[in-house]
């Protein structure tokens, strides 16, 4: 092999092992940025260890919202198989209702519960999150008839 042609692929060679350390680098650094998606029922299953950031989302248990102390506030979340006792404190959205669709952005504490540190609510009746769609579209009915219908 020539002179050149072993320069040539020593450059491809550095230039690919260059590529592959960047790439690694950012996943690296993004893995405790990512929050994965789960409904109740995916959560009881998913064994996530207490602490770890994760979205759970589902409906309002009607009934279930009991306000506390100041900004305290928990609710149930459920997807109409399994529900999950959810403590937040802070200012709740203006479109958070029983019966609502809902996402909470924390971590599992260990005891069965969930304690959000950030909750959104619907923004539009007519749009379900696709991830949230998916959760519970394999549910006909949810308590009232329709109320999965355009609730996310």
């Amino acid at each position: 092999m020539s002179p050149k042609k072993q320069r040539r692929l020593a450059f491809v060679i550095a230039l690919l092992l260059a590529g592959a350390g960047a790439a690694a680098l950012v996943v690296f650094a993004l893995r405790d940025n990512v929050l994965f998606f789960y409904s109740p029922t995916e959560l009881a299953d998913a064994g996530i260890a207490a602490g770890q950031n994760i979205r759970i989302g589902g409906l309002v248990e009607s009934g279930s919202v009991v306000r506390q102390d100041g900004l305290s506030v928990s609710f149930v979340v459920t997807d109409c198989l399994n529900s999950i006792a959810v403590e937040y404190s802070g200012v709740l959205p203006d479109l958070f209702r029983e019966g609502q669709g809902v996402i909470a952005i924390g971590a599992p504490d260990g005891q069965g519960g969930f304690e959000a540190r950030e909750v959104l609510a619907r923004h539009d009746e007519n749009y379900i999150p696709p991830e949230v769609a998916a959760a519970i579209e394999h549910v006909a009915e949810c308590g009232e008839t329709g109320t999965l219908a355009g609730t996310l």
